[in-house]
């Protein structure tokens, strides 16, 4: 977790937004009242996905940005800074990312006061990439840290809107249980918008999504030795 400025990521501040008094409890998606839902035929593994009618724009979705292309983090960071223009509250968990050297870090330190106040940034991670091999205790511990803060988020009635950057690649990795992911998101608020990305969905997660993205990569500047970017990639 790296203090910022403007944008408050410390533990005091997160602790204050999930637990001041009036908090409100979340009402689960299936209790959505019957004339705001539309209803589907349950799947091959009984999950019956609700999809809340569109006009009610009050009412928030799950999305999910996967596969092998690039762009799922990027599209991501796009939701939040519109979000953010629209007045919401809005918390940004970055699993398997710590350091500091991020564009995105860089550019919510210079947000304006009022919009400060309406994002929460976390870094759920080691300042490196994670893959199976090379997986470590303190990847564990810094990734469960941020699924403790993001259950909390998700019950605590603050946001609006909840980015689980890198997600599926937690999931996918054995260090966000599966089964906890899915009962967070069938009995989040009903007016809370919830983003997963990372690759490698898992299917149940894509089965309870509103809304999927596969990004496919057809051409890539890494293919002919471009490396990352700053201001691009980073």
């Amino acid at each position: 977790m790296v203090g910022m400025r403007d944008v408050d990521m410390t533990q005091e501040h997160i602790d204050s937004q999930l637990d001041d008094e009036g908090t409100t409890s979340p009402e689960p998606v299936e209790n959505a009242s019957p004339e705001r839902v539309v209803k589907a035929e349950p799947s091959e593994t009984g999950f019956v996905n609700d999809l809340i009618n569109p006009k009610f724009s009050e009412l928030g979705y799950i999305q999910v940005y996967t596969g092998d292309g690039k762009g799922k983090t990027t599209a991501s960071l796009g939701l939040t800074f519109r979000a953010l223009g629209r007045g919401w509250n809005v918390l940004v968990i970055l699993f398997t990312k710590g350091g500091n050297d991020y564009g995105e870090l860089f550019s919510a330190r210079q947000l304006s006061p009022d919009i400060s106040r309406q994002l929460t940034i976390v870094q759920a991670g080691l300042n490196r990439i994670v893959f199976t091999h090379n997986l470590k205790a303190e990847d564990a511990i810094e990734i469960s840290n941020g699924w403790e803060i993001a259950k909390r988020a998700v019950r605590s009635g603050k946001y609006q809107m909840i980015v689980m950057d890198e997600a599926n690649i937690a999931i996918d990795l054995g260090l966000i249980p599966l089964e906890e992911m899915k009962e967070l998101l069938a009995t989040k608020p009903r007016e809370l918008e919830i983003v997963l990305t990372g690759r490698r969905a898992h299917p149940e997660i894509i089965e309870m999504a509103h809304l999927v993205s596969e990004i496919r990569p057809i051409k890539h500047y890494w293919d002919i030795g471009v490396k990352a970017r700053k201001g691009i990639e980073y």
